[in-house]
C-alpha cells in the first residue's frame, strides 16, 4: 500500500494547489477539509478527473482532537495548512484564531506523536516577523505579533518547535511569504484589485498602498513545500520560502492596471486599512536556507501577475463564510 500524505486545510487555496501537486507526482493524498453539511469541498470540488482516484476527502474541524487523529491513522507525513488567515477578522475574533491556529496545531502534533507520522511540516507565514527591522528577512529575525492573527502564528510555530525538543516529533515550520496566484481569496489585495477592474467601476476602492510585500506565486510556494517534504535536513528547524525582492502594493497596482489596460481613480477603502500600530509596514525575506536543497523562485512578479489575471477573467467567485468558492 502506497504511504498516505495528511494535507489540513486542503480545499483552500494554498492547500489545493498543493494536494494537486502531490497527486500529479503519484502520492496518496487524504485532503482534510473544512466540514459544511452541504458537502462542500472548496477548490477540490475542481480538481481534475485524472487526479481525483487519489484522493479521499476527510470532512472534519481541525479543532475536533479526534477527528483529527482518525484522519491521521496510517499516515506516513503531514503538511499542516489548516488556519483561520484573515488578518482584519482576528481584530474582532481573536480566540477562534488561538482555538484554530494554536488549538488546531497542538490537535495536529499531538495526533501525528500518536500514530508515529515520519514527518511534521507546519505552515507558518511571513506576517510573524511584523515590520522589518533588518532586510533581508531571515529566520533569526525577531518576531512581532503585530495583529492577533499573527500572535497566534507564533504560538504555533513555537509549539510545534517544543514538540520536536521535547517529544522528538519531525517538525519543520514552513513560512511561504506573500503568496498569490489563482484561487486566492478575493478579500486579498491582488484578487481585490483584479475583480474591481474587471468590474468595470470607475474608482477603485483600496487600503493603505505604501507598505511593501515579499510576492511568491502559488507554483513557487508549492514546490518550497514539496522540496522540504523531500528532505530531512531541517527537521526541528524554520524555513524561509520567499523570492528577496519587495514592491509596495501601488507598484503592484500599477503592474496590474497596465496588464489590465486600465488606468483608474484611487479612493480610500477605511475598512481595509490596520490600526497604525498593527501594519506590516515592510516584508522581504532571505531564502537562503532553502535553497540549499534546490530550491529558488522561478516566476517574476509580472510573469505571476498575468497568470492570475487571466485566471480570475475565466472564474467568477464569490466569498462564501470563510472560504473562496467557486460559483
Amino acid at each position: 500500500m502506497a504511504d498516505i500524505i495528511l494535507v489540513t486545510g486542503a480545499d483552500g487555496f494554498i492547500g489545493s494547489h498543493l494536494v494537486e501537486a502531490l497527486l500529479r507526482r503519484g502520492h496518496q493524498v487524504r485532503g482534510f477539509v473544512y466540514y459544511h453539511p452541504y458537502s462542500e469541498t472548496g477548490w477540490l470540488s475542481s480538481m481534475p478527473a485524472d487526479l481525483a482516484e487519489g484522493l479521499e476527502i476527510f470532512p472534519g474541524d481541525i479543532r475536533d482532537a479526534g477527528r483529527v487523529d482518525a484522519a491521521m491513522a496510517g499516515v506516513d507525513s503531514v503538511f499542516h495548512l489548516a488556519a483561520l488567515i484573515g488578518i482584519p477578522y482576528s481584530y474582532h475574533a481573536p480566540a477562534s484564531y488561538l482555538q484554530t491556529n494554536v488549538l488546531g496545531t497542538q490537535h495536529v502534533l499531538d495526533a501525528a506523536l500518536r500514530q508515529k507520522v515520519n514527518k511534521v511540516l507546519v505552515t507558518s507565514t511571513s506576517e510573524v516577523y511584523g515590520t522589518a527591522r533588518y532586510v533581508p528577512i531571515d529566520e533569526g529575525h525577531p518576531r512581532q505579533a503585530q495583529s492577533p492573527y499573527s500572535a497566534s502564528k507564533i504560538a504555533a510555530d513555537a509549539l510545534a518547535l517544543s514538540y520536536h525538543l521535547s517529544f522528538g516529533l519531525p517538525v519543520t515550520i514552513v513560512r511561504p511569504f506573500n503568496t498569490y496566484g489563482p484561487r486566492q481569496s478575493v478579500r486579498a489585495f491582488i484578487p481585490t484589485v483584479i475583480r474591481q477592474l474587471l468590474s468595470g467601476a470607475k474608482v477603485l476602492k483600496l487600503g493603505d498602498l505604501t507598505p511593501t510585500r515579499d510576492l511568491l506565486y502559488v507554483e513557487d510556494t508549492v514546490r518550497g513545500f514539496l522540496a522540504l517534504h523531500q528532505t530531512d535536513a531541517f527537521v526541528g528547524e524554520e524555513v524561509n520560502i520567499a523570492s528577496g525582492k519587495e514592491f509596495s502594493m501601488l507598484e503592484v497596482l500599477s503592474v496590474l492596471q497596465n496588464i489590465m489596460g486600465t488606468d483608474m481613480k484611487i479612493e480610500v477603502d477605511h475598512s481595509r486599512l490596520r490600526p497604525k500600530e498593527s501594519e506590516v509596514r515592510r516584508l522581504c525575506g532571505d531564502f537562503g536556507k532553502i535553497v540549499r536543497i534546490g530550491w529558488s523562485p522561478s516566476w517574476s512578479m509580472e510573469q505571476g501577475l498575468r497568470k492570475t489575471v487571466v485566471w480570475f477573467r475565466r472564474h467568477d467567485i464569490h466569498e462564501k463564510g470563510h472560504g473562496t468558492f467557486r460559483l
